[in-house]
């Protein structure tokens, strides 16, 4: 098994449900072979997405001429739902990420090739396929949207600057403004007691997660 990144902006459409497993599969090999430059034979071998059937992962067959290979379909899609779910580095789920299955070496007694030996070998070689493809962590960002009184601007960017926040646009309505701006969702906590305490309480901010940071 190998493992490589998702083209930009193929994750996005696929937590957006444009591309996912409710897709007819020979739309969505179409799709992929125009907009991401997959091969249309393997656009159309997927096995599942992941974690939870409609991550943003992708397991796909690419082994040739291997024997017997459907019988642990059921197995590898279970491992790859659970290794995609408890990803090795944090323990969270991962993202962006296609795994294709190259070759595989099968028992030749059926006893052997039960889920038993199957869902945890192929749980290791996704985590192994993912270590040695240079992984990233990716930081989850709220789109942050706070609104005061003018007078009180200076205090919003002082917060915002001390919890590496990056205001995005700033309108003026009156007296009063509102600003949008992207924050780490590791900053978030107590944001807005640290806003108000900023701001003599003038201020008020609403969260809402908006993408993931690279």
């Amino acid at each position: 098994m190998k493992a490589e990144p998702f083209a930009e902006g193929l994750a996005e459409l696929i937590e957006e449900g444009k591309i996912g497993p409710k897709t007819e599969i020979k739309e969505r090999a179409r799709m992929l072979e125009k907009d991401f430059e997959w091969d249309n034979q393997e656009a159309r071998k997927i096995w599942c997405f992941g974690p939870e059937q409609s991550g943003a992962n992708i397991l796909a067959d690419r082994a040739k001429g291997v024997q017997f290979l459907n019988e642990i379909r059921d197995s590898c899609e279970a491992a790859f739902q659970w290794a995609t779910k408890e990803a090795p580095l944090t323990n969270e789920h991962m993202r962006n990420m296609r795994f294709n299955i190259l070759d595989v070496t099968l028992h030749a007694d059926t006893i052997h090739r039960g889920g038993g030996q199957i869902i945890p070998t192929c749980r290791k070689c996704v985590y192994a396929s993912e270590l040695t493809a240079k992984p990233r962590l990716q930081e989850p960002v709220f789109l942050v949207e706070i609104q005061g009184p003018s007078t009180c601007i200076g205090g919003v960017y002082s917060c915002l600057n001390t919890r590496r926040g990056e205001v995005v646009s700033e309108e003026s309505m009156g007296n009063r403004t509102s600003i949008k701006a992207y924050l780490p969702v590791a900053e978030s906590f107590k944001f807005a007691d640290h806003l108000r305490s900023m701001t003599s309480g003038e201020a008020f901010p609403q969260c809402v997660f908006d993408h993931w940071s690279t």
